[in-house]
């Protein structure tokens, strides 16, 4: 029985700050949570200023007594049966690069990856000895957090090139290591956004500068020895983040400007002195375009010509304006052409039709073959390694109840070889459960596709509580994969289902731009519809569902359980967008220019102003039947800041004190991804799921108060 302990719920004060924007007025009462000086709390936590340091500690505390210690058995209970999934001392495949084959590995109980290397030719021999590159549990010893973000071994095998954030503010030191002597080198480039390739003759990396902002914005070379970096390329407009990156071949670095709608790529050969980035074609609104290059030409993936689902086009290097794009691939309405790689004389494309992916292999002549599969719900992914002039290349396969499987093809032959089953060191049994797609009505017609986990002797007569996971935001679509974490859930009874709702393009491209700007509130319809639906089909009941997402999925949650509280029985809402009109309508944070073709911008259009307004879960609270929730944030969180969390949760308990309880959780030594490290992160998915079962009333004599 969950007891209620005598620490006080935290109440935090109001300080209502009218803001007058576009005719309009709107009282805050809660933005003295943000730091005046955030950009320093971000990179410098101990910087925040005491008294909102003192209510979020209060926060953390009344947390831990009503929610964490009544929780702590089952927490550590999950925990414990989670990481037994987890085969701790795993490793990648090795990967070949001329000499050697380079992987990824952990120890037991280790937290951090080992990047290591052997000969080539021990590739797949598991009892050769490997040379440690860098040791991520040595490195991560003793810091709160610790993260890379990218690791390259230079073209001639001799340095590592490695980018590391220990604040969780996505500020990265890009750092060297003689891999001959195993010494550090003195060259060290700081604060940048973590992002780098190097150059063809193993002397410089090119790498992207984050600035004041937090926006990644330039693009420099910097020679080794040489102490200071060059600039290559700098974007002008805020809306727009820069990324840098390599074609398979080797031959040419990309430099690519975009927005979430827009890109604009530029190239120049790796190989290059001074660097003269030749631009491929003028950025156009909501036109978007990413290069390879194969032979003498570029092959392009691009939505030019209202090709919403996407086409392959190609165009001569020595002149790749849009004038000499040749189609290759030509647009086909409904099959989304998600991702495309190259071998010198084979182009693989990852495509979704119908919610599902297939993988089709073209050769230069045109010739084309398809792989895919016979379960209701899989994911696919693709890997071409290191190597061009190769016929070989690696395809993963998992669905929600089939560890992952990777394969090597060799397209020369059509050999193809399994090479590691994902292991599940506590034993598991696919036939225990039962993987369901569904596609539901909404209320506009559409249909919703819906992957549903569930213990194949869990009935479906309504009495079995449900996790709906849900996102919808960016284009980005959650795969039909195997997850470890939601089979403690399958065992204890409970669903766990998957909506595809529009915002992502689970059903192409066009289902991504029918849920978002005006067309957002299909979103959180969408989720709600789903939920009714799962309901009434008796997958579950009202007020027996646990609904779940982060970041924007946090937005989601928010907005919906505003428009249907009586469908829930908890809410799980990590690192949630919450404040969308406060944010959106700041042009100083980090990532809001470029948010604004996702989400409006409401300094300049009335009509984004209302439209935001209408859904923003801040503002949308009301005296209403909330269910309880778990809310998280971080501390150094440049994505979603503090605040947003801190904010919602205040307002939460001042417009409606008699529902929730609410539980306000805030990672003070981390940012937008949680704890570093595999087992701590996992120590947050457990006390996620602890909150899931026992709001859901899983857990017999417990109630969450």
């Amino acid at each position: 029985m969950l007891t209620k302990p005598t620490v006080t719920q935290p109440v935090a004060p109001r300080a209502p700050k009218t803001i007058e924007q576009l005719g309009r007025t709107r009282v805050d009462p809660y933005q003295w949570l943000k730091d005046e000086n955030w950009q320093q709390v971000m990179q410098d936590p101990t910087v925040l200023r005491a008294d909102i340091r003192e209510y979020l500690e209060a926060e953390n505390a009344y947390t831990k007594a009503r929610l964490e210690d009544p929780l702590e058995t089952l927490t550590e209970e999950l925990f414990q049966e989670m990481r037994g999934r987890i085969k701790e001392d795993d490793s990648s495949l090795p990967s070949v690069d001329g000499p050697y084959a380079y992987l990824v590995r952990y120890r037991t109980g280790g937290e951090y990856p080992i990047y290591a290397r052997k000969p080539a030719s021990e590739i797949y021999n598991d009892d050769a000895d490997d040379e440690i590159m860098l040791d991520g549990d040595e490195m991560g010893n003793g810091l709160a957090y610790f993260s890379f973000s990218s690791v390259q071994h230079s073209p001639d095998h001799e340095i590592v090139a490695y980018a590391v954030d220990d604040q969780g503010s996505e500020f990265y030191d890009i750092r060297f290591k003689d891999l001959d002597t195993g010494a550090a080198l003195p060259d060290l480039i700081p604060r940048t956004a973590g992002d780098f390739v190097w150059g063809a003759n193993s002397d410089r990396v090119f790498w992207v500068e984050r600035d004041e902002s937090g926006r990644p914005q330039a693009v420099h070379m910097y020679v080794l020895g040489a102490g200071a970096s060059v600039e290559v390329y700098r974007e002008p407009d805020p809306g727009f983040f820069v990324t840098v990156g390599d074609s398979q071949s080797g031959e040419y670095i990309f430099i690519s400007a975009g927005s979430h709608t827009t890109s604009e790529v530029r190239f120049f050969p790796a190989d290059a002195d001074a660097p003269a980035p030749k631009l491929i074609a003028e950025r156009q609104t909501d036109v978007e375009y990413a290069p390879e290059h194969w032979g003498d030409d570029l092959v392009i993936l691009t939505n030019r010509d209202d090709s919403v689902d996407f086409k392959i086009v190609t165009a001569p290097i020595s002149d790749p304006s849009p004038n000499n794009w040749q189609d290759l691939v030509p647009h086909q309405t409904g099959t989304l052409i998600v991702d495309v790689a190259m071998l010198a004389g084979h182009m693989l494309r990852l495509e979704r039709k119908d919610g599902l992916p297939r993988l089709i292999v073209r050769t230069r002549n045109g010739a084309e073959e398809t792989i895919s599969f016979d379960e209701a719900a899989y994911s696919l992914g693709m890997s071409v390694g290191y190597q061009f002039d190769t016929t070989s290349f690696r395809l993963s396969y998992a669905s929600p109840t089939t560890p992952q499987q990777t394969f090597d093809f060799d397209l020369a032959n059509g050999e193809r070889v399994l090479r590691k089953t994902q292991e599940i060191p506590s034993g598991h049994n696919p036939s225990d459960y039962a993987v369901d797609r569904i596609l539901v009505p909404s209320r506009d017609g559409v249909e919703i596709p819906v992957t549903l986990l569930r213990h194949k002797d869990t009935p479906l007569d309504g009495s079995a509580p449900l996790l709906l996971y849900g996102y919808g935001s960016y284009g980005i679509t959650m795969p039909a994969s195997f997850r470890t974490t939601p089979l403690s859930l399958a065992d204890r009874g409970m669903i766990w289902a998957i909506a595809h709702i529009r915002g992502s393009k689970a059903k192409g491209y066009q289902w991504y731009l029918d849920g978002k700007l005006k067309q957002k509130p299909n979103t959180f319809n969408d989720y709600v519809d789903v939920g009714r639906h799962l309901a009434q089909n008796d997958y579950t009941s009202p007020g027996k569902i646990v609904g779940m997402g982060g970041s924007a999925g946090g937005l989601l949650m928010g907005a919906v359980v505003n428009q249907a509280p009586e469908l829930f029985a908890g809410i799980i809402a990590a690192v949630p967008f919450v404040d969308v009109l406060n944010t959106m309508s700041d042009d100083s944070l980090p990532l809001t220019p470029p948010e604004w073709p996702e989400w409006g911008n409401p300094i300049i259009s009335a009509e984004d102003y209302d439209t935001i307004l209408a859904y923003s879960p801040y503002d949308q609270v009301a005296n209403r039947a909330y269910p309880a929730m778990l809310i998280t944030g971080g501390l150094s969180d440049p994505r979603v800041t503090y605040w947003e969390p801190a904010k919602w949760a205040a307002v939460l308990r001042h417009e409606a004190p008699s529902a929730g309880p609410y539980f306000l959780r805030i990672n003070m030594e981390a940012g937008h991804g949680g704890a570093s490290g595999r087992f701590e992160g996992l120590k947050e998915t457990a006390l996620e799921y602890a909150f899931a079962l026992a709001a859901a009333g899983q857990i017999e004599g417990t109630k969450l108060e």
